[in-house]
């Protein structure tokens, strides 16, 4: 008897006949008529998954990688309609192709095809069309949104301050308070992060059951649903639109306007540069555990994370960077001695890696990459990509291997002072600084209570 896979999927609705209990129970029967044996282990379900393309179809992509193994080990694989496989022709293709070099048939049991090149042809028309209508589909399904949002109807989950009856929002009396009270706070000077802290001491959560956050409170200040507006959102590319919905607003537009026009003036908190590099970066701490980060200010100043975002850090940790770096300085040159330090336990996993093992391993995956797409496993795409990633993976385990051994044959012996140093040489540049003292410094806890830095280094 011969052993075939069953793969099942489901991807919307589940009408009864396209059920996963359904079609398992049709391709059983399919089976056991027709000489097949379905093991418990080849049974691949994907569930609530489009086949639009097999990139995040995880089931699909393990049982195609079954089939690629040297014996596979199974026969066939049993589907109840050719668009449970695929809806993309193209892929379509493409894998049975693969699966056909290594003698396995995808056999649809509701939509038999005969054995001969007019059966390929009507195939490859049944592929078409479930590619069709799945084009066709998400017209369909655009088209319906954009007429729902045209009447006012709203397309998304409520937002905080309104349910959802019979297709409309209405407004939730409880919430909807604390929306006027946002508003009506925000509008007579009360700062993003205090309303935050106000709506954390109440126990206050959103509609996912998060606590309030400053950009909680941004997005409900500048979200025009409380106004009676949805937002429409005609093309890519293109710039978002205000239409009138068909739900009560929850404040006027007096308030809603003082409120936009504070917004625009009041930000405290930009968005900070990640790819600046200055030499205390992500050394110093709050008395929460929270980094200090960098905002945008005037001087350049670090503050807790978790206080700018109101997060729960209820005292602020402002600091200037060049205050920082001269207390830092000031103090690091008398709590450390002369002892010699080599390597932060951070990198003695460096010097301990076998890249030879893993070069060579990189290089066996290259090998067996080659011959797949010699031997018709791969396409070209495939072979392609997979090349590119393990050449781009050699050349960082090269890297990395001729810096371990560099650093092998002469090990720094540098002391702590030395470092310091180097950290405080107006001639090396700031990332040089920040990996210095990264070599050395684990952490420096910033207490505002106390007023005093706390030093922390590696053993």
């Amino acid at each position: 008897m011969a052993t075939a896979a069953a793969y099942i999927r489901v991807s919307s609705e589940r009408q009864d006949e396209y059920s996963p209990d359904s079609q398992i129970r049709l391709i059983r029967e399919y089976a056991e008529k027709n000489g097949y044996e379905i093991p418990d282990g080849f049974i691949f379900f994907d569930d609530g998954i489009s086949a639009k393309n097999a990139v995040r179809r995880v089931e699909f992509n393990r049982m195609i990688a079954m089939a690629k193994e040297k014996t596979p080990p199974f026969d066939a694989i049993l589907v109840w309609k050719f668009s449970r496989f695929a809806r993309n022709q193209e892929e379509s293709i493409v894998y049975k192709n693969l699966l056909r070099k290594k003698g396995i048939q995808v056999i649809s049991i509701s939509e038999p095809i005969i054995d001969s090149p007019f059966g390929e042809l009507i195939e490859r028309i049944i592929e078409w069309m479930d590619e069709y209508y799945l084009i066709n589909l998400s017209a369909e399904v655009k088209r319906g949104m954009d007429e729902r949002i045209s009447r006012g109807e709203p397309l998304c989950p409520p937002a905080f301050g309104y349910d959802i009856q019979d297709g409309k929002y209405v407004i939730n009396p409880d919430e909807a308070m604390h929306v006027v009270r946002f508003f009506t706070a925000f509008s007579q000077g009360v700062s993003l992060r205090q309303i935050a802290l106000d709506c954390r001491a109440e126990s206050l959560r959103t509609h996912r059951g998060n606590p309030f956050e400053i950009r909680t409170i941004r997005y409900i200040l500048s979200n025009p649903v409380y106004i009676g507006k949805l937002r429409r959102f005609p093309a890519a590319g293109h710039a978002s639109e205000l239409v009138d919905g068909i739900h009560e607003p929850i404040v006027s537009r007096e308030l809603w306007n003082t409120v936009q026009n504070r917004l625009a003036l009041s930000r405290k908190y930009e968005r900070r540069d990640q790819r600046t590099d200055w030499r205390l970066k992500g050394l110093v701490r709050c008395e929460c555990g929270a980094t200090l980060t960098r905002i945008s200010s005037s001087p350049p100043s670090m503050q807790c994370c978790k206080y700018t975002k109101g997060g729960g850090c209820e005292v602020s940790h402002y600091l200037s960077i060049s205050k920082a770096n001269r207390l830092v300085f000031e103090n690091l040159f008398s709590i450390i001695d002369d002892r010699e330090y080599f390597i932060s336990p951070e990198n003695m996993a460096e010097h301990k890696t076998d890249f030879g093992a893993l070069i060579k391993s990189e290089k066996n995956k290259l090998a067996k990459a080659r011959d797949a797409y010699l031997a018709g496993i791969d396409s070209l795409e495939e072979y392609r990509n997979n090349k590119n990633k393990i050449l781009k993976n050699l050349e960082e385990l090269d890297f990395r291997s001729r810096n371990a051994q560099q650093k092998n044959k002469a090990p720094p012996s540098q002391t702590p002072r030395r470092i310091f140093e180097t950290a405080e040489d107006p001639d090396v540049s700031e990332k040089a600084k920040h990996e210095a003292l990264r070599s050395v410094i684990l952490k420096i806890v910033f207490s505002k209570s106390e007023n005093c830095l706390d030093f922390y280094f590696y053993i």
